[in-house]
């Protein structure tokens, strides 16, 4: 963001590397949650793909219960 001047390039820049860092390490677990739980963008979809059919994707919509 400091080399543009533009806010906006900086956030996403920094929701990219959190959401390659996600994908890198997707399934280490933390305390029953995964990785994928505790980083990345908050409407970023997860496939999980030792957790059922492709169908069942994690959008946006789909509660966090790591939140809670």
């Amino acid at each position: 963001a400091m080399a543009t001047g533009n806010a906006d390039c900086g956030i996403n820049g920094w929701y990219l590397s959190m959401l390659q860092h996600k994908e890198r390490l997707g399934r280490l677990g933390f305390y029953g949650y995964d990785l994928q739980d505790q980083c990345g963008s908050s409407n970023s979809l997860a496939y999980r793909s030792d957790e059922g059919l492709p169908h069942e994707l994690r959008g946006p919509n789909y509660p966090n219960y790591a939140m809670n």
